[in-house]
């Protein structure tokens, strides 16, 4: 009877569909973003539960008789039943999850043992704590700052001021005079109590205090020395915040009116009604005179700062010098097409009807499937149209060779691959870029000096994306910040008319002029054109057909962006020129189903799909939604980010949770490229007959001197890094060292790894002596002599060659630090970082590591993403941490920890640079904050 009472209760309580659909707008984006939390590891199991009943308790039914904990319990288990198949509330995520990328088990408890030892020892780091919280302690004795700062001062302690008196802007300033009256009237009552007092802690000492807090925040010079924060408590950390030193102030005696006149230090009486103003002018007055503009550029760099002399007791490699590794010859193939447009023709006349591309809506289901033959007949029509109805006093508009943008979501790949090989027919210079999201987004800035910087004058997007641009008063579409002034055109069939049938698309072989422009963020944030030519694009996919065994009708899945890097070489290029069959997955579509690139594959009986080690990650978070999918079709699963080091982590998680269903170990195929150097080094299928995997476990010290050392005693601060497999066919491939001449390294040395063969980059666009630095490297062997007579180009990626001639990547230039003549990888600080527990602080892959230049050297900074409801003492706590960490692990210094809220940015000054979590250009006025920082002297 009981168990059928209970199975009717839980009947009752199990709400309508009706109900489900009526929920509000809000709380529907809410439960949605507890999703997206929870997949990402920021909450647990039980606090998204909680949080998911909070938010659905005001819209379920209330039940009489029932306990009110045993219907919200219900609610939740009947609410997840009622959700559709598809839906992203039917979720039920795995316990006890956690983020298993930039982590490794050997290295949490590498961490965990770092922080027990800074414990045992009970040092404080030499730490400075800074918080511009508004603080009500502080605003009631605290006097209103009316001095400005000289324009002698450093521009780094004028940034300070800067985001320090921001939030008090907005409060209106109290009566100074009020002020010191009431600060004297308390100082007169007490001074004969303090005269008389025998410890410092008494009354007149702590109006002693109160005062010259007071003043010093009068004051402008400021050379405090940081005060240790570590292991005070939060009432000692509020009461002895950092305080300039000031000058003593004489107070007047009770009987005389201190309204009228009192004196400072120096002597110089100063009237209290105007004595803000007369004292700001009087310390202008007493400092020297500013230096002649002449002395602002002497650099007396020897004088201001030791050199930094290298340690004669650190390691240094010991092996021969390498031998340039060149790949496998590329094959001789009869039928292979002169160039790519040739492959396109070829396939859209005898192979109609065989699919190309399938596209994907935000729910999974394939809207479009585009064959060969609709991408040849729409792509002459596209060509037609720009060469021939598009003219400017009846002047053609467009010429061949001139630049045009591609301006395609992510989310219409058929677009995007009409308009890609529209512009190839046309022999025009497509340009694919990004959709600008705001007119003054940051990131579209640099597009637009690249697009300036191109002569590009018009841009291809959809009708749907247009209208989704921000438009003028005349309802044409804004001209960005930065950008060139542009001609819109939408490529839907309605724009674009039919040609003639006398007209023809010319097809040539391929020469050496420029096919594409591929852009690249720069690690200083600057965005340039690599351009590739024709030949090299054929020969990159030669390269890629050869290495991956592509062959005629073949299913691949793509999560990538296939606009640029692996997702445009592998998913629009290679794949016509192999008449492959490509399923897109839009990114939308893995924020709402991180198992739907899996469910494809299984569905189309993919052989090969194209990710990343965050798509793996994902679908470990989501994996037991689903339990009938198999992956026993994949041959190659290619994982484009194997250069990072610490995508091994999900490589091997995803291969422990899915080798049950049909995942092979030696299907797992990470790849290293670059922009410049593309595709450089690929694992091989199985069927290839290339040696196994390999693994390093590597010294971070040895590392940050760029010495190779195999840490054989299992210590913990190590790096386990993964093979990338052997070096592209038709490639000839050497390690250079980082700085100065490029000699070859030797055999235990890490150094950039450089690329000489027909399928890489040619030159970035307009920048001549960026491109000889580049991609005219000649490397030259200890002698002196040149290894070789053709050039070789810079791939940025930092490695070495292995046994068996395996390539291993541990890192790239653009994130790599030079501190002290010691260098460091910004994904192994991320690492140390993210191994600290930060779930209940900060968002997790939501952090930022980066180096500025201070006193001609580089100092690290860390940026992290705040959550809403952490504590400033608890983010404080967890900020120690991990500066513990990461002096154990990397023995490096952090020169400034910040924390901030979503949607801020932190502008750096004098060496600093523009941080933004969401990628965009934030407003710098305003007040700044819950930002939290931690700066300590090297």
């Amino acid at each position: 009877m009981a168990e059928r009472n209970s199975t009717g209760l839980l009947m009752m309580l199990e709400p309508s569909p009706v109900i489900a659909m009526t929920l509000p707008v809000e709380v529907r984006e809410k439960v949605a973003e507890l999703e997206l939390e929870l997949s990402e590891g920021d909450i647990t199991q039980k606090g998204y539960e909680k949080k998911r009943a909070k938010l659905l308790a005001p819209y379920t039914p209330q039940i009489q008789g029932v306990e009110p904990s045993l219907q919200k319990d219900n609610r939740i288990q009947s609410l997840s039943q009622a959700a559709p198949p598809g839906s992203k509330h039917n979720k039920s995520r795995a316990t006890n999850t956690r983020d298993e990328r930039f982590r490794s088990d050997l290295h949490t408890e590498a961490v965990h043992a770092a922080l027990a030892k800074y414990k045992e020892r009970k040092m404080p780091m030499p730490s400075k704590r800074r918080s511009v919280l508004v603080q009500s302690s502080i605003e009631a004795c605290t006097p209103p700052d009316t001095s400005s700062a000289s324009e002698d001062e450093g521009s780094l302690r004028r940034a300070g001021r800067m985001v320090s008196s921001t939030p008090y802007q907005n409060h209106p300033a109290p009566n100074v005079e009020h002020w010191f009256n009431r600060v004297i009237q308390g100082s007169s009552t007490s001074s004969s109590a303090s005269s008389t007092s025998s410890h410092p802690g008494g009354r007149g000492h702590a109006t002693t205090a109160v005062l010259a807090d007071l003043m010093a925040y009068t004051q402008i010079d400021n050379h405090s020395a940081p005060p240790d924060v570590t292991g005070l408590s939060e009432h000692s950390l509020h009461a002895d915040r950092d305080r300039p030193p000031v000058a003593s102030v004489k107070v007047v005696p009770r009987g005389y009116n201190h309204s009228s006149v009192m004196e400072t230090a120096d002597g110089v009486p100063v009237n209290s009604r105007v004595s803000s103003k007369i004292q700001q002018l009087l310390n202008t007055l007493k400092r020297p005179k500013r230096p002649s503009l002449r002395e602002f550029f002497i650099d007396d760099f020897e004088e201001l700062v030791d050199v930094q002399q290298p340690d004669p007791n650190q390691p240094k490699a010991e092996g021969n010098q390498m031998s340039p590794l060149a790949g496998e010859p590329l094959g001789v193939v009869t039928n292979w097409p002169p160039s790519l447009l040739a492959s396109l023709q070829r396939w859209g006349i005898t192979q109609p009807r065989s699919p190309c591309l399938t596209a994907l809506d935000n729910a999974g289901k394939p809207v479009y499937t585009l064959t060969y033959g609709k991408l040849w007949t729409r792509s002459q029509k596209l060509a037609f149209t720009l060469l021939n109805k598009l003219s400017t006093r009846n002047e053609p508009l467009l010429l061949p060779g001139d630049r045009v943008a591609l301006v395609f979501p992510n989310s219409d790949p058929v677009m995007f691959m009409v308009a890609f090989y529209g512009c190839l027919l046309a022999e025009l210079i497509p340009v694919p870029i990004e959709v600008p999201l705001t007119r003054k987004d940051a990131g579209s800035q640099q597009i637009g000096f690249l697009l300036g910087s191109c002569g590009v004058t018009l841009a291809l997007t959809t009708d749907a994306c247009q209208k989704g641009l921000p438009k003028a008063q005349t309802g044409e579409v804004v001209t960005f910040k930065g950008w060139p002034r542009l001609l819109w055109f939408v490529t839907d069939g309605k724009h674009v008319v039919k040609p003639p049938k006398d007209w023809h698309p010319t097809i040539r072989e391929a020469n050496n002029e420029i096919a594409y422009i591929e852009y690249k963020t720069s690690k200083e944030g600057s965005t340039m054109g690599i351009t590739v030519s024709h030949p090299a694009m054929l020969a990159h996919c030669h390269a890629l057909t050869q290495a991956c065994g592509y062959t005629e009708a073949e299913t691949i899945c793509n999560v990538l962006d296939f606009k640029r890097d692996a997702g445009l070489w592998h998913g629009v290029l290679t794949s016509v020129m192999t008449r492959m069959h490509v399923i897109s997955i839009p990114y939308s579509l893995m924020k709402v189903n991180p198992l739907s690139w899996i469910q494809k594959v299984h569905t189309y009986k993919a052989r090969v799909a194209v990710v990343k080690s965050r798509d793996m990650h994902w679908s470990l978070l989501a994996q037991r939604d689903q339990r009938d999918v198999s992956l026993s079709s994949l041959r190659m699963l290619i994982v484009t980010d194997g250069a990072n080091p610490w995508s091994i982590s999900s490589c091997d998680a995803f291969l422990n949770v899915f080798q049950a269903r049909g995942l092979r170990p030696e299907v797992i195929c990470p790849c290293a490229s670059s922009a410049e150097g593309m595709t450089v080094a690929i694992r091989r299928p199985p069927e290839s007959g290339v040696p196994p995997p390999g693994k390093a476990v590597l010294s971070m010290s040895g590392l940050s001197h760029s010495v190779i050392r195999v840490d054989t005693e299992e210590k913990l601060s190590v790096l386990t890094v993964q093979d990338v497999g052997q070096v592209m066919p038709g490639a000839l491939v050497c390690v250079v060292r980082v700085e100065g001449t490029p000699y070859l390294c030797q055999t235990d040395e890490v150094g950039e790894i450089c690329v000489s063969s027909g399928s890489t980059g040619m030159a970035y666009y307009g920048l001549p002596g960026m491109t000889k630095n580049t991609f005219q490297t000649i490397p030259v062997r200890a002698s002196g002599g040149p290894i070789s007579g053709r050039p070789f180009t810079r791939t940025s990626l930092l490695g070495f060659v292995g046994p068996d001639n395996l390539v291993f990547i541990v890192g790239r230039m653009d994130g790599l630090m030079t501190v002290c003549g010691r260098r460091h990888n910004a994904d192994d600080v991320v690492a140390t970082a993210l191994a600290v527990e930060p779930m209940k602080f900060v968002y997790r892959g939501r952090i930022a590591v980066f180096s500025v230049s201070v006193l001609h050297d580089e100092r690290i900074v860390v940026v992290a993403e705040q959550r809403p409801d952490a504590s400033e003492e608890g983010s404080f706590q967890w900020m120690s941490r991990v500066l513990q960490a990461i002096d154990s692990i990397h023995q490096v210094g952090v020169y400034c920890l910040a924390l901030v809220p979503v949607s801020m940015s932190i502008l750096f000054s004098t060496g600093y640079r523009q941080y933004s979590p969401g990628g965009g250009v934030l407003p710098s006025s305003g007040p700044c904050q819950h930002v939290y920082s931690i700066f300590y002297r090297l």
